[in-house]
């Protein structure tokens, strides 16, 4: 063996062997600032007809002392319940206060501050490149706090509309992601958050496929700097054709499909669908409300969605805002309060 390939083999040797120190230390001292997520919701039963409770779990990261953590929106985006647990098994209630769902983000508030807890530091993803070697903690299957290793693979990046501001990013990742993952860390080789794990394109729904993580950047600008408020709901754009068979009066509105009653638009009495179709490949729900404007905008174009969002999000607790929705083929003004019930 020549010298100049004895002295590689050997340097890779060296530097494998450092990495996986690293790593483990890393994770020994990291895993400490993730959570266990332990939601519990209420679905549309067509079995059984009616709505019926499912418990489900996902994963986070404690990002301050005070109890911040982030997550995943569509873990905590209509849970009636929510519990987070720490690595030691301390277990704190918790309730959602910023939630974009066109990103899949959202932040959760623990009911006190927990006590002795490792705080992750979110990290600058614009500077993560493609090749970048990152590792996940979550609890896929309910698996608690597994370490997953892989690599950026590649970066995707769109604006919630054709003409709108939002800018929605997404780092793509051979790392495993499972359900249970949703909305725990990815975290650099510094130990910094970098993404939260979103979503996975499989054909067997297990992790052999691609995983998705929403940026830290992304995290950051969402829920840090603008605050986007919870609803409390899952809605779908409607328009066309489907929106002409459900007499919407313009041409599209905001179907609801989900709410909790503990939330802003909950609280109003808004009605979530009931009878499940499918429509462009997907399952959806119809027969409950359907939203036509907010505070006087209507939701008839792109523009006027992302100007109902910026006006939304400038809303501070205790301020009303107003939802005109269509329901058994009339229009009803229901007014509500942010942060109210």
């Amino acid at each position: 063996m020549k010298k100049s390939t004895l002295f590689l083999a050997v340097f890779l040797l060296i530097n494998f062997k450092s990495n996986a120190q690293s790593l483990s230390d890393l994770y020994a001292t990291l895993s400490k600032s993730v959570v266990k997520i332990i939601i519990e919701g209420k679905d549309f039963s067509v079995k059984e007809g009616q709505m019926v409770t499912n418990q489900g779990i996902g994963s986070g990261v404690l990002i301050d002392a005070d109890g911040l953590v982030l997550t995943a929106s569509h873990v905590v985006q209509t849970a009636e319940n929510i519990k987070v647990q720490f690595s030691d098994g301390e277990t704190i209630p918790a309730k959602v206060v910023s939630s974009a769902p066109f990103a899949d983000v959202a932040a959760i508030k623990l009911s006190w501050a927990p006590k002795d807890k490792v705080v992750a530091k979110l990290g600058d993803s614009d500077k993560v490149r493609v090749g970048d070697e990152i590792f996940m903690v979550g609890s896929p299957y309910g698996l608690d706090f597994s370490l997953s290793v892989g690599y950026i693979s590649g970066r995707h990046t769109k604006r919630r509309f054709a003409n709108g501001a939002h800018v929605i990013e997404f780092f793509q990742t051979d790392a495993s992601i499972n359900h249970g993952n949703s909305g725990g860390p990815m975290f650099n080789m510094k130990g910094e958050v970098v993404g939260l794990a979103s979503y996975i394109l499989s054909e067997s729904g297990g992790f052999q496929g691609l995983g998705f993580a929403a940026t830290s950047n992304v995290c950051k600008e969402l829920l840090l700097d603008e605050v986007t408020p919870w609803t409390g709901m899952e809605a779908v754009l409607v328009g066309g054709e489907l929106g002409s068979a459900l007499n919407i009066p313009q041409n599209i509105g905001l179907l609801v499909q989900k709410v909790t009653l503990f939330s802003p638009i909950g609280a109003l009495g808004i009605e979530g669908g009931t009878i499940p179709m499918e429509y462009n490949g997907e399952t959806i729900l119809i027969g409950g409300d359907i939203i036509l404007a907010v505070d006087g905008t209507p939701i008839t174009t792109e523009a006027g969605i992302e100007k109902i969002a910026g006006e939304f999000a400038k809303l501070e607790k205790g301020d009303s805002f107003t939802l005109i929705v269509w329901r058994d083929g009339k229009k009803h003004k229901l007014k509500g309060t942010v942060g109210g019930i």
